[in-house]
């Protein structure tokens, strides 16, 4: 259904390592800076991106909206989580743990990064 996210970042750099560290942690190559400073993380499935904002006024983060990254197993979205911390993320809603869903239990965590966006890395269970 999707083909990218695309955020807002004041300080693309320091977004940039933020994203490489917690994105690495789920097994993706460092982003991509184009020659307009915008960063991609291009994968098989979809592309996240980072951009200063086209108008030239600052970005902010939108209220309500969640960018969601997928994990394979909760080891891996607890590395994520940690990854984030370490890289000028803070916790937000609850810690990391499993929270029960109509889908069925869901591993959560989730992360305001530096530029304040929210975050979150899902494991669903099998």
């Amino acid at each position: 259904m999707f083909s990218h996210v695309m955020i807002g970042a004041n300080d693309i750099d320091t977004s940039k390592a933020f994203y490489d560290a917690t994105l690495a942690a789920l097994g993706h190559a460092p982003g991509m800076i184009d020659p307009k400073g915008r960063c991609f993380y291009v994968t098989e499935t979809g592309v996240f991106a980072l951009t200063k904002p086209i108008n030239g006024e600052s970005s902010s983060h939108g209220n309500g909206t969640t960018v969601g990254f997928s994990a394979a197993n909760e080891e891996q979205a607890l590395a994520w989580h940690a990854a984030g911390l370490a890289n000028g993320g803070v916790t937000c809603e609850e810690l990391p743990g499993y929270r029960e869903s109509p889908m069925g239990p869901l591993f959560l965590g989730y992360l305001r990064d530096p530029a304040g966006n929210k975050i979150c890395v899902l494991y669903r269970p099998k």
